[in-house]
């Protein structure tokens, strides 16, 4: 279970998030969905704390922190929930000077200090799993897009993450080669991989999301199964927004 209470997040005088409330029962796929600038991305950083919340608490599993204003989170506390969660980025960030399945065995063998044999059999499992077993010696710059984002998938998954967090994971890549990442996610919510993804590819969202949450200027506006916010939402704002997004095409729900 990752629960979210009264997450806020301020630059300055900017209010990001306000006052967020979730609950993602572990085992389903939660999609943000929403306006550039809306807060999806903050709240992923915020979850895995890459960014900080101002105030608020974030439960994952057994681990919880909570963040007041003026008080100083300790970087034990920051590493017992970040090891709860798994990053997938929207532009890939593999290290361009290590292979693909380097990559995978970095956080393994550096930060949870696994020795090389164990690391490389985990990171040659995951490789098959996502379907780039084929291309493990390959370096970065040798790849297509869909396949350095599955490459990344699985560097997310190697520490065995409680959630997988990805942040607009088919937005910098073409259609098809999107369909290869859409195709991996829909695999790994099929085997039970908790996930919460921003998104604005309502396919990808469609296909494989259980839950559907809206949000703008940083609030919440609905919240529901993945077929009731694409097939009948109830607030006006996400009738509107789902509208726009849905003109000339059709979603299986």
């Amino acid at each position: 279970m990752i629960e979210l209470s009264h997450i806020e997040k301020r630059f300055g005088n900017n209010v990001i998030l306000k006052d967020i409330g979730l609950l993602i029962p572990e085992g389903t796929v939660t999609a943000l969905v929403g306006p550039s600038g809306g807060g999806k991305s903050t709240l992923l950083r915020c979850i895995n704390l890459l960014e900080i919340p101002t105030s608020g608490t974030i439960r994952i599993g057994e681990e919880s922190a909570t963040f007041q204003p003026g008080r100083k989170v300790g970087w034990q506390e920051i590493q017992k929930i970040r090891r709860q969660t798994g990053m997938v980025f929207q532009n890939f960030q593999l290290f361009p000077h290590r292979t693909a399945i380097e990559n995978v065995m970095e956080g393994l063998t550096t930060v949870l200090r696994w020795p090389q044999d164990k690391a490389r059999a985990r990171a040659v499992e995951l490789l098959t799993k996502v379907g780039m077993a084929h291309k493990m010696d390959a370096w970065p710059a040798t790849l297509s897009g869909g396949q350095q984002q599955r490459v990344a998938i699985a560097r997310a998954l190697a520490p065995s993450p409680r959630v997988l967090l990805c942040d607009e994971p088919t937005s910098a890549l073409d259609p098809e080669l999107a369909a290869e990442v859409v195709d991996v996610l829909g695999k790994l919510a099929n085997e039970g991989t908790t996930m919460v993804m921003a998104t604005h590819d309502l396919r990808l969202a469609s296909k494989i999301a259980n839950n559907v949450v809206f949000l703008e200027a940083g609030s919440i506006v609905e919240t529901g199964s993945s077929r009731t916010i694409f097939g009948s939402p109830q607030q006006e704002r996400t009738k509107q927004f789902i509208s726009t997004l849905n003109a000339g095409h059709s979603y299986d729900i």
